[in-house]
């Protein structure tokens, strides 16, 4: 602790401590040593340059304290399409709008060094996902798009389903799969998805 004083109307003196940090705001909180190339992020979050590049190129443009996006982020996401329509069928949940279609389709190809295995061959995929055609849900299509062009939807891993290894697979943004069936079965009536979608997209920079 430290000592700060001030003085009153009639003279006297008063010491109150004052509750330090060992000079806390002078250390990158990742390597906590002092700084060097000191940066500092639009959050207010500081760190040397070196480990923000590091903690960059392991988790993305995220802020390594409170997550906040600094960048745009992309992912490894193989080259494909990602096309829609539009159908008169309400949706479970949506009765009054017609429903939006999305169409994926990632061809298979060779794994470049973004990729768990480098120059061997994976398989693609194509795959549908439901929106209802209301305000929100064409809010959520564009956003969708987004994470798309930032190649955020998909990732080559193991599937899920399949448990089969070098496949193209869902990346972390949720999709309703099917139109009906609940939650339980990646469908529709589910109230609270499409807010939930915009978190996880908000969650990687995009709104």
């Amino acid at each position: 602790n430290t000592i700060k004083t001030d003085q009153t109307p009639s003279g006297t003196i008063r010491c109150h401590p004052v509750a330090t940090w060992d000079n806390k705001e002078d250390t990158c909180p990742i390597c906590l040593s002092d700084f060097t190339n000191k940066k500092q992020l639009k959050c207010k979050h500081a760190f040397c340059k070196e480990c923000l590049q590091s903690a960059v190129k392991s988790c993305g443009p995220i802020c390594p304290i409170c997550k906040d996006v600094f960048g745009v982020m992309k992912g490894n996401q193989p080259d494909g399409t990602m096309t829609f329509s539009r159908n008169p069928s309400s949706l479970p949940g949506f009765p009054n709008c017609g429903q939006i279609c999305i169409t994926y389709h990632i061809p298979s190809g060779k794994q470049t060094k973004n990729h768990p295995k480098p120059g061997q061959y994976y398989g693609g995929t194509t795959r549908h996902a439901y929106l209802p055609d209301n305000k929100e849900g064409n809010e959520v299509l564009l956003l969708l798009k987004k994470a798309f062009d930032q190649k955020l939807i998909f990732t080559v891993g193991t599937s899920r389903t399949s448990g089969a290894d070098n496949m193209v697979t869902w990346n972390d943004i949720h999709h309703k799969t099917s139109m009906t069936g609940g939650p339980e079965c990646y469908g529709y009536p589910d109230e609270k998805y499409l807010s939930r979608v915009k978190e996880e997209l908000k969650a990687k920079g995009i709104e």
